[in-house]
């Protein structure tokens, strides 16, 4: 996965994020986010750690610096790609997949298998099927199964393993995947995985 310049920033993200920060604020930590100098990544991370933070503002500072190859986004990185609101959710997951970082697949495992946060999962399903690791077509075949074990009321998450699992072409995953045909909503996108495999 090629790793982007300090200045890369993500557009659809500083574009959600103008409307909710200060404009002074969010005028300072875009212009370090622009610069591909040593002294903005530092200015950056520090904004990690920083006390009394605004989300908006370390979200800004993690992607850029995942974005740039920088492992000091990692954690808060995480913690977004664990968050309620999908955006920042799918923001993250571009920063960790530029990131490279190896603790990221074990991490969106945790975050895909844990049954408290289904509802969150969406996006570390996705990340796992993009990552392509040894864990990636395990965790997502143990997430379909437990799925498909009960009444389903996640669908998007139950179709992004069905089309991860598909991407990854492992056929380990054809059981699962027949089961899933089974259930109308994912017939689909089941038939295709099942194609592709």
């Amino acid at each position: 996965m090629p790793v982007g310049r300090a200045g890369t920033v993500d557009r659809e993200m500083v574009d959600r994020l103008r409307a909710e920060a200060d404009p002074e604020e969010y005028g300072r930590l875009l212009a370090l986010a622009r610069r591909d100098t040593a002294a903005a990544r530092d200015a950056l991370a520090a904004e990690l750690t920083a006390p009394a933070r605004p989300l908006w503002a370390r979200e800004l500072a993690a992607c850029t610096l995942g974005r740039a190859g920088d492992s000091r986004a990692f954690e808060t990185l995480v913690f977004l790609l664990n968050h309620r609101d999908p955006a920042r959710c799918a923001a993250a997951a571009r920063a960790l997949l530029r990131l490279g970082d190896p603790r990221t697949a074990r991490a969106a495992a945790a975050l895909a298998t844990n049954e408290l946060r289904t509802s969150y999962a969406l996006h570390p399903v996705r990340l796992l099927a993009a990552l392509r690791a040894p864990q990636s077509a395990p965790t997502l075949i143990r997430v379909l199964d437990r799925l498909l074990a009960g009444p389903v009321h996640h669908w998007q998450v139950a179709r992004a393993c069905v089309e991860g699992l598909g991407a990854l072409g492992d056929p380990r995953a054809r059981l699962v995947l027949l089961a899933a045909r089974e259930r109308e909503e994912l017939r689909a996108a089941a038939d295709e995985a099942l194609r592709r495999l």
